[in-house]
């Protein structure tokens, strides 16, 4: 761990633990904004771990939130669970669904396989609309009270003295913070991990990879499976949210993918802190054009364009290069060799962390 790293560690926990206390001063439409960036920065990380790393650039993951939050609205509705564990539930089916999808799309490269994965999403939207039971083309919604009986939400309305459902809200938020942290510590350990140098390596030079004994199929159906499980579990947990889910609105190619990898591209790609750094410029930007319409989506255009053309490493890249701070390095760096001194053997210095 360097010196920058060992800074930005408490300095992270500070603002996840602000971030958490949020509930306690913030009113219930600020929980609001904030679950939404933390559900997208979480899609985004999601999709920077499969095209930033593993070089598989997908555009179909609309078809792990939208088989997510089906799953969940299934498990809910007609299996009678609580919402807590239709997420799992969620999850586990965006993580089974993602196996047929790559053995079809692994046989694909470059913008076959992008192509691939749009198809196979619209394949399984197209399907899903015919599930009568869920109200086929025009979607359904959760039975009535449905969130404010969820495990966890009474504690939180006599802790904070709110109604039920500002305190869904809340445990919402909460789960969304905790999915955050909890992906992208995990991609962090992954990728100082064994397995994430072999995938790093792939990604850079696929023939010395192989030479030195990475199996780069193997290594990048993981990752396949476990971003769609990360993925299923933010859709359903987001529609959990929204209590209402559509075909068309849980596998949106626009809000669930071309908006994620806006975030991630800005923010610096196969970098863990650039969809952070995507998910809040995009959020502030959204804010302040928003009410532009079509306009607002032609500045975002624009400014995407601008950032590929003068910042190619995207924002973070950009503050890394200028300052040489560098957060979350996923480098093994080799210790230091001392320089020999005279009648004294050299010795191995630790690198200073």
């Amino acid at each position: 761990m360097n010196h920058n790293s060992k800074i930005a560690l408490p300095v992270a926990l500070a603002i996840v633990a602000a971030l958490a206390l949020v509930p306690f001063y913030g009113s219930r439409a600020i929980i609001q904004d904030l679950f939404t960036v933390l559900t997208l920065l979480v899609l985004a990380m999601n999709w920077n771990i499969l095209a930033g790393f593993a070089g598989l650039v997908s555009v179909g993951q609309q078809a792990f939130v939208g088989t997510g939050a089906y799953a969940m609205f299934a498990a809910v509705i007609l299996g009678g669970v609580d919402p807590l564990w239709g997420i799992v539930i969620g999850g586990a089916a965006a993580a089974a669904l993602s196996v047929p999808i790559a053995i079809f799309t692994f046989r694909l490269n470059g913008a076959y396989f992008a192509i691939g994965t749009w198809v196979s999403a619209e394949i399984v939207r197209l399907s899903l609309a015919q599930w009568k039971a869920l109200g086929g083309g025009t979607g359904t919604s959760l039975p009535k009270g449905t969130t404010q009986e969820m495990f966890g939400v009474q504690p939180i309305r006599h802790l904070l003295g709110i109604s039920n459902a500002a305190a869904a809200d809340v445990l919402s938020y909460w789960l969304a913070l905790a999915l955050a942290v909890a992906t992208l510590s995990a991609s962090y350990l992954f990728l100082r991990s064994r397995a994430g140098l072999g995938l790093q390596a792939i990604r850079d030079n696929l023939e010395a990879a192989r030479s030195v004994g990475v199996d780069p199929a193997r290594l990048k159906a993981i990752v396949f499976v476990l971003s769609a499980l990360g993925t299923g579990v933010c859709g359903a947990l987001m529609f959990l949210q929204i209590t209402r889910v559509t075909p068309d609105a849980a596998f949106s190619v626009v809000d669930w993918t071309a908006f994620v990898i806006f975030i991630t591209v800005i923010g610096g790609i196969g970098t863990l802190p650039g969809p952070i750094v995507g998910v809040l410029v995009f959020y502030v930007l959204q804010r302040l054009l928003a009410d532009y319409g079509t306009l607002y989506l032609i500045l975002l255009g624009l400014f995407g364009i601008a950032i590929m053309l003068f910042a190619r490493r995207g924002l973070w890249g950009l503050f890394t290069d200028k300052t040489g701070i560098e957060l979350l390095p996923l480098r093994h760096r080799p210790p230091r060799t001392a320089t020999p001194v005279p009648g004294i053997p050299p010795k191995i210095v630790k690198e200073g962390t």
